[in-house]
């Protein structure tokens, strides 16, 4: 995984305090980069997909296209992905495509790294940990958003297990790998029930005040802060990725098609609608390796998208980005807060950081991260791997 990435990463993280973004090499000298290509002898029919990975902020035409369709860019990197944004592909055995059982076939067991099934009260909770209780630098635990799972914090997990924390990551209630109940069928999908979730699981994971948390995303990833708001004696140190944090933090396409009656139902039910959410939101696509992952829960039954809907329907979005925005700002919350923040994310701007920063900049740090979009965590996971560590390991920030 290191040496995939090695290419890609920008120079090490500058630990000072300041939030100047950290410089990459300029896009214009950005190679072409084939990852794979196969030739079938029968049919010779080549399999070759190039998409985009980059796209100009500064152009006028992307400020006119809706971000769930950005333009094609040569000037890219190639994907095996064939439902990735702009893909060309000739498919080698079209018969295969669109084939649901060969598609589950492929990836049922891929995407557990690291993880198992934790039974908590009623529900069933899939749990990824890396370390043990003894780690001698504390427990981090990792919160992802909609319409995600924790796979995305796999390789930083690792590394920060590796440099002594002990490191859980849970897939939401309705999300990922863990338990999908019918809505009204024990759980509601609510904040409340979300927040006394949590409760319960950290107890069974036996996870002791104070931690290190890590929260990304939107919905759950929110949820994720305002549970911290209620319980800031037990959080040592906060790390927060891309995450609303203003009352003037916009809510994606995706969200608002949620709430339409009838078409929210339709909408629920796209399989790759996770993946299509993450690369919407980034300047790159995912291989297929990852995107088969992010896919496979929505693919596999219809539970999550129907959870993902009566969340997404239940949930306030601009009430919930005025109490984080409220909640930690000065005078309300004195611990440190690193802000990681990828600058390409076409969900929730620069500003949004910058502005979360002035309401308690003695507690907020803020690392702006150049060429990482709206999960940072999948898209430089070594980079924030250090800037977690300068986060968790220093005495201050």
């Amino acid at each position: 995984m290191a040496l995939a990435w090695a290419a890609l990463l920008p120079p090490s993280l500058n630990t000072s305090s300041s939030s100047s973004p950290i410089p990459t090499r300029p896009k214009s000298h950005m190679p072409w980069k084939i990852i794979s290509s196969k030739t079938s002898k029968s049919s010779r029919r080549a399999n070759l997909l190039i998409t985009n990975s980059t796209q100009d902020s500064d152009s006028d035409t992307d400020n006119e296209k809706d971000s769930d369709s950005p333009a094609f860019n040569p000037f890219g990197f190639v994907t095996d992905n064939p439902s990735s944004r702009s893909a060309i592909q000739l498919p080698e055995v079209p018969a295969e495509d669109g084939n649901v059982g060969e598609m589950l076939y492929r990836i049922e067991d891929k995407g557990k790294e690291y993880g198992s099934y934790i039974k908590s009260g009623k529900l069933r909770w899939f749990v990824r940990e890396t370390g043990s209780a003894n780690s001698r630098k504390g427990t981090v635990v990792f919160l992802h958003g909609a319409p995600t799972q924790s796979y995305s914090y796999r390789v930083v997990m690792s590394q920060l297990s590796d440099l002594g924390f002990h490191c859980f990551a849970p897939d939401w209630i309705g999300f990922g790998f863990s338990d999908k109940p019918q809505p009204g069928y024990g759980f509601d999908y609510t904040e409340k029930e979300f927040h006394e979730a949590l409760d319960k699981l950290l107890d069974v994971l036996g996870v002791k005040s104070p931690f290190h948390l890590v929260v990304q995303g939107f919905l759950v990833g929110s949820y994720g802060l305002t549970w911290a708001l209620k319980n800031q004696s037990r959080i040592s140190k906060l790390a927060i990725l891309n995450t609303p944090l203003t009352s003037s933090s916009p809510v994606p396409g995706l969200f608002q098609q949620l709430r339409i009656p009838l078409y929210g139902e339709f909408t629920c039910q796209n399989a790759i609608m996770a993946e299509r959410f993450i690369e919407a939101g980034s300047p790159y696509v995912l291989k297929l390796e990852k995107a088969d992952v992010y896919r496979l829960p929505y693919l596999s039954s219809g539970g999550p998208g129907f959870a993902l809907l009566e969340a997404a329907r239940k949930a306030n979005f601009k009430d919930i980005s005025s109490q984080i925005a409220a909640g930690f700002a000065a005078g309300r919350w004195d611990g440190p807060i690193l802000v990681a923040w990828g600058i390409s994310d076409k969900y929730l701007p620069q500003s949004i950081a910058e502005e979360f920063k002035k309401g308690n900049p003695n507690s907020v740090q803020l690392k702006l991260i150049e060429g990482a979009g709206h999960m940072p965590q999948e898209d430089w996971m070594l980079m924030l791997a250090s800037s977690n560590q300068v986060s968790f390991a220093s005495e201050g920030h």
